[in-house]
């Protein structure tokens, strides 16, 4: 047996490596693809009936940004809560019922990961823009575990408090509440887009829901690249990608103007 030594390529040669690839340039950018996705918008066709919203860690450790352990910029917080309390309010009027999902970490958990331990050894900031303070991010009990207050959680919603990692069906009763509802398609909100969501789009694919992402209506703490990164990774292979203007009609719903939610 003959082996073949090949010199490994670097990141960054693996990014722009042409040869056999549909990359258009070694310049990074992101392909812009209108046709894909004015097409797959119009094969878009939604039943309330058989919809579910699901927001994800909308919780004051993310999105109070005056004590949020792991913060979304502020103007970002204040845009999220407005589109998913929009949202929540066009389920309402159209019968699709609200499942909010969340994260608290009990201290064994919290920071445990072999990347988390590095991150936090190294003194290094999960978020670009403010420094974070992951070593009391969503504790049990803590004020940045609880729902942020300025969202419209109301008690015909179903709370899961059980997800303790990125994807939100792990470990958590939502396939099975979303089985009992007769749910196929779900409208996500809530942060982190690269992080949370992304992983939950994942999960929701690999069991065979169809996803729909609101752009109004997510974030991230880790900066605005990750943030379109993880949309156009969604929109270009896993669900769809719409502004609440778009989902609106989808659903048939009539137009509910923003910030006017009740």
């Amino acid at each position: 047996m003959i082996l073949v030594k090949q010199q490994a390529l670097t990141f960054r040669e693996l990014m722009i490596f042409r040869e056999g690839s549909i990359m258009e340039n070694d310049s990074g950018k992101m392909i812009d693809r209108p046709d894909l996705t004015k097409g797959m918008n119009e094969a878009l066709h939604l039943e309330p009936g058989k919809s579910a919203v699901v927001t994800i860690d909308c919780q004051r450790g993310n999105l109070e940004p005056e004590i949020a352990s792991l913060p979304v910029p502020g103007s970002e917080c204040e845009r999220v809560i407005a589109g998913t309390n929009r949202l929540l309010s066009i389920a309402r009027k159209s019968g699709i019922p609200i499942i909010h999902v969340y994260t608290v970490y009990e201290e064994p958990l919290l920071g445990k990961h072999p990347f988390e331990v590095a991150m936090l050894e190294t003194k290094q900031s999960f978020t670009p823009h403010r420094q974070s303070d992951f070593a009391r991010h969503k504790l049990p009990g803590s004020p940045e575990g609880e729902l942020v207050p300025d969202l419209d959680v109301r008690s015909g919603d179903y709370l899961i408090d059980s997800k303790r990692t990125f994807d939100m069906f792990y470990g958590t009763q939502l396939e099975s509440l979303l089985r009992g509802l007769g749910s196929e398609t779900l409208l996500i909100a809530g942060c982190n887009t690269n992080t949370c969501v992304l992983a939950s789009v994942f999960g929701a694919y690999c069991r065979g829901y169809r996803s729909v992402v609101p752009v109004d209506c997510v974030a991230s703490a880790y900066g605005e690249d990750l943030h379109q990164f993880a949309l156009a990774n969604i929109q270009r292979r896993l669900g769809w990608v719409l502004t609440l203007d778009e989902l609106e009609e989808k659903l048939g719903a009539p137009a509910i103007a923003a910030g006017s939610a009740q």
